[in-house]
C-alpha cells in the first residue's frame, strides 16, 4: 500500500467539520479537510481517510492510471492550486507515517515521498516528535528524556519504551514502521453532490465566477470519479443574498464526467450572463447521475476522441446560442433519403445509421431539381458522367408517398460530385437530389 497525507496546519473557527457532504461549503484560503475536499480526492482513489486535520489517500492503484507517482503528485498539486488549499503533503508506505511526514513538513522543497517500506523507515527517523502531536504529559516525558526525533525513540528497546511510556505509544511506533496493520475507514461519498462556495467579495460580472468555479467543478470531478458515475445536467446558482438565487443550468449532450468539458460549457454560459446584482456565493447540484458508460476506443484512427469532440462542439453551441438553435439528428428506419433522418431539439439525439447502405451525399436538396437530358443523359450545366449506380429505392407505397427512384453518382463539369436519380415511371426524368463534400 501506499498513502499520500494532505495535513492542514490550521483549523478554521467555523463548525465545518460538522457539516454534511452535500452541505460542506469549500472556503477560499483555508486549510481545512472538509468532505468537499474529500469528494474532489475521489479523483484519484475511491480510498479516502477523512480525519479532523488530514486527509489520506491510498494511491497504490491509482499510479498505472495517472501514469507514476510523480505524475500523480502534479496532478494533486495543481487542483490544490485551483482550489486556493494550503497543505502540507507526504507519501509513505503506512497511513500513520505519511501523516507524521506530512506534518513534519513545511514547504514542497522537503516534503518526503516514500515509495516503499524501507524508506519510509529511514525517512521517520528524521521526524521531530513535536509532528506526532502527542499528548502534553508523554510530550514532556519524552522530552525529559532528551528525545527530539524519532530516530532517538527507535534506538532504544522497545520493550523499555512500552514500561515507561505505555503501551499505546509503541503500538502507534509499530503501526508507522508497517510491523502491524492499521486499518482505516472509509470516507462515504455522498449519493447526491451539492457542494456551495462564498465568494471572497461580491462579483459583479459573470464571466469572473468561473475562477471560482473552478474549485466546485474540479471536488465534482472527484465525486463522479469515486462513484463512477456521469452526469447530462448540472444547476449553478449564484446566489445574490437576500434570497435572490439565479439558476444557470448546464445541459451536455452526452454524459460527461471530465473538468475540462464542463468547465468549458459554463464558460459559456457565464460570458453571455448579465447579473442582476453582485454575486456573493456559488453552488453546484446534481441532480441525477447515471453509470458511467465503458467504451472501446480506437486504437489508431482516434474515432473516440473525434466523438467526443463533436459532443464537447455541441453542448458548447447549446450554451451559447441557447437549445432551440442546435438541432439533432436521429436516423429512421426508411428507405427514401429526405424521411431517412429526422430532426429534434436534442442534439443528442444523433446516431449512427444502423442500416448497411451506399455511400450517402450529407446535402439533400429539399425538392430533387429536375435535369435536364439530351440523348437520354442527363444534363447540368454540361452533360454529367455516371459513375456508380444504378441503385433501386422503391418504397413508401402504404402512406401515399410512393417513390420508385434509380439513383446515380455523377461528376459535373466542374469536378462536383452529384446524388441524382431517374424516375422510371412517367413521364420520367433526371432529378438532382444531393451533393457529396
Amino acid at each position: 500500500m501506499l498513502w499520500l497525507a494532505l495535513y492542514c496546519p490550521t483549523r478554521p473557527t467555523s463548525d465545518d467539520e460538522t457539516a454534511s457532504p452535500r452541505e460542506a461549503s469549500l472556503v477560499p484560503g483555508t486549510a481545512f479537510p472538509t468532505p468537499a475536499l474529500a469528494c474532489w480526492a475521489g479523483r484519484f482513489t475511491p480510498q479516502v481517510n477523512l480525519a479532523p486535520d488530514t486527509l489520506r489517500l491510498e494511491i497504490a492503484g491509482s499510479l498505472r492510471l495517472f501514469g507514476g507517482l510523480s505524475a500523480l503528485l502534479r496532478r494533486v498539486r495543481e487542483d490544490l492550486l485551483v482550489m486556493d488549499v494550503g497543505v502540507q503533503l507526504a507519501v509513505a508506505a503506512t497511513p500513520l507515517a505519511a501523516l507524521w511526514l506530512a506534518r513534519s513538513g513545511a514547504s514542497e522543497a522537503n516534503e518526503a515521498i516514500c515509495s516503499d517500506l524501507p524508506a519510509t523507515r529511514a525517512a521517520l527517523a528524521a521526524v521531530p516528535l513535536t509532528a506526532l502531536e502527542l499528548a502534553p504529559p508523554l510530550a514532556r516525558r519524552l522530552e525529559g528524556f532528551g528525545l527530539r526525533c524519532l530516530g532517538d525513540v527507535l534506538a532504544l528497546p522497545r520493550a523499555s519504551l512500552g514500561a515507561r511510556l505505555g503501551k499505546p505509544f509503541v503500538v502507534d511506533l509499530a503501526r508507522a514502521l508497517g510491523e502491524v496493520a492499521d486499518p482505516q475507514p472509509w470516507f462515504v461519498f455522498p449519493e447526491r453532490f451539492e457542494l456551495g462556495l462564498e465568494l471572497p467579495a461580491p462579483v459583479e460580472a459573470a464571466p469572473v465566477l468561473l475562477f471560482a468555479a473552478r474549485r466546485l467543478i474540479t471536488a465534482l470531478a472527484g465525486w463522479l470519479a469515486a462513484r463512477n458515475v456521469a452526469v447530462r445536467e448540472i444547476d449553478c446558482l449564484i446566489d445574490h443574498g437576500h434570497g435572490v438565487v439565479t439558476a444557470v443550468p448546464l445541459a451536455f449532450s452526452v454524459p460527461v464526467h471530465a473538468v475540462a468539458r464542463i468547465e468549458r460549457v459554463l464558460k459559456e454560459r457565464l460570458d453571455a450572463l448579465a447579473l442582476s446584482a453582485p454575486a456573493l456565493a456559488l453552488r453546484l447540484c446534481v441532480r441525477e447521475a447515471e453509470p458511467r458508460e465503458a467504451r472501446s476506443h480506437a486504437l489508431f484512427d482516434g474515432a473516440g476522441q473525434r466523438h467526443e469532440a463533436l459532443a464537447d462542439l455541441m453542448d458548447r453551441l447549446v450554451a451559447r446560442l441557447g437549445p432551440q438553435a442546435v438541432q439533432g439528428l436521429a436516423c429512421h428506419a426508411d428507405h427514401r433519403p429526405e424521411l431517412a433522418s429526422r430532426a429534434g431539439p436534442d442534439p443528442s439525439a444523433l446516431q449512427a445509421s444502423a442500416m448497411s447502405t451506399p455511400p450517402r451525399p450529407l446535402w439533400l436538396v429539399e425538392s430533387p431539381e429536375a435535369l435536364r437530358e439530351s440523348h437520354g443523359r442527363p444534363q447540368r450545366a454540361g452533360p454529367l458522367a455516371l459513375v456508380a449506380g444504378p441503385e433501386r429505392i422503391e418504397s413508401g407505397w402504404w402512406d401515399g408517398l410512393d417513390a420508385r427512384r434509380d439513383y446515380f453518382i455523377a461528376i459535373d463539369s466542374e469536378g462536383r460530385w452529384l446524388w441524382i436519380f431517374r424516375d422510371p415511371r412517367p413521364p420520367g426524368g433526371w432529378f438532382l437530389h444531393g451533393w457529396f463534400a
